[in-house]
């Protein structure tokens, strides 16, 4: 499945339903943002539908990502049926970001 961009506007609608989803919030001048790219796109092609795969940029979007407390990007929220159920901050291993959607799938 091919990554979403997501803003405050269709949020609810993009996470809402059934289903993980792993959303990144992300900056274009973020280093670290930058780097992470990549193994979101390689997990968003590894996983295909068995996951969605969102990106909110902070600067467009700061209603969204006070909602959820981002202090410091990127932050990947996991979502599943619509509820926050885990958190990382900073970048992360390919594998980590797996164990972390397998285990609530």
């Amino acid at each position: 499945m091919a990554i979403v961009n997501v803003s405050d506007q269709s949020f609810n609608a993009e996470i809402e339903g059934q289903g993980t989803v792993l959303v990144d919030f992300w900056a274009p001048w973020c280093g670290p943002c930058k780097m992470i790219a990549p193994i979101l796109e390689d997990l968003a092609n590894e996983l295909g539908d068995s996951v969605k795969i969102a990106k909110l940029n902070v600067d467009d979007n700061p209603e969204t990502a006070s909602r959820f407390g981002v202090m410091s990007i990127p932050t990947l929220i996991f979502f599943k049926d619509g509820q926050p159920v885990d958190k990382v901050v900073g970048l992360n291993s390919k594998e980590n970001l797996k164990n972390i959607i397998a285990k609530h799938q």
